[in-house]
């Protein structure tokens, strides 16, 4: 990431809305994005925010959600440039409280009843089906370019498995809900302040199965719970969320499909960056170990 645009950017942003030049602190920097808290003379505070392909259009999509009405951080200006997306938006503040479960279920509720967004990408049944497909793809260029072709005869068999039974599995796609997705819906993406909760990180939000939310709130760093994800699904349910959310699809319970195809989505995610955004040798081990877990997950849960 050039540090000298991400300047350039800020400063155009203060000069086009008329704020002053900021003191800026850090707060989390990454490999594509960055985060600081900007500091005005006059007291005020905001958040500065920037990314890189594939995370330059958040501020679009922030802007998209708050005319549909679901509560996000106020967007204060925005440039994009030369690949890289600088924005300043409103900052929150420290949470007064960490997000719970029933909290999640609120406001995936609110989130997928919202009404959606043309222009965002489409995940309907056909683009899921063709994941595995598409990861097998990353792995053969992979190693085209000399790279995990040792050790991981096991991958290319799981994702042949979920090949075949990609079709069946991805039965039922567009049944409710279907429409906004976050795709990194987590608890520390829901923010508690004094006016309210707010959604944040929607950098890769999609038009697709909200069941894939559900399926990250408790994220994947743990084993995949088919029983506690139904218990959540039953709570968004009692949350205003549809009942079809409980609904069996591609032969399986609503659960170990979310799960199932949620892990499937987030190895093609792996590997896509691995490929593209990454692109990084040095990662390829850790990568590798992650996909594997994944892939092993996947196909209990999607029985393929």
């Amino acid at each position: 990431m050039d540090s000298t645009i991400v300047t350039a950017i800020l400063a155009d942003i203060c000069s086009s809305t008329g704020l002053t030049a900021p003191i800026r602190e850090p707060l989390r920097v990454w490999g594509m994005s960055g985060v600081e808290r900007l500091r005005f003379d006059n007291g005020r505070t905001a958040i500065y925010k920037y990314a890189v392909e594939p995370f330059e259009y958040e501020d679009r999509i922030l802007r998209a959600a708050d005319r549909a009405g679901i509560p996000v951080p106020q967007v204060i200006g925005s440039i994009a440039r030369e690949g890289t997306l600088g924005m300043v938006i409103e900052d929150l503040g420290e949470p007064a409280r960490e997000a719970q479960d029933a909290d999640g279920a609120v406001a995936a509720a609110a989130l997928h009843a919202a009404p959606g967004v043309a222009w965002l990408p489409v995940m309907d049944e056909d683009a899921l089906a063709a994941l595995p497909e598409l990861a097998r793809g990353h792995l053969r260029r992979l190693r085209g370019d000399g790279r995990w072709s040792e050790d991981t005869a096991d991958i290319t068999a799981m994702l042949e498995a979920l090949v075949a039974s990609a079709d069946k599995r991805a039965t039922g796609t567009g049944m409710a809900p279907f429409g906004w997705v976050h795709s990194e819906f987590h608890p520390t993406s829901l923010h508690f302040g004094t006016q309210g909760w707010r959604l944040l990180d929607f950098a890769r939000a999609f038009t697709g199965p909200g069941l894939l939310d559900l399926a990250s709130w408790h994220g994947t760093t743990g084993e995949a719970d088919p029983v506690r994800l139904r218990a959540f699904i039953e709570m968004y349910v009692a949350a205003g969320g549809p009942k079809d959310a409980l609904a069996e699809r591609g032969g399986l319970p609503a659960e170990r499909w979310a799960l199932g195809w949620h892990r499937v989505w987030a190895v093609e995610w792996f590997m896509e960056q691995a490929v593209r955004w990454i692109n990084n040798r040095a990662d390829d081990s850790l990568y590798i170990k992650t996909v594997r877990r994944h892939l092993t997950t996947a196909l209990q849960l999607l029985e393929a």
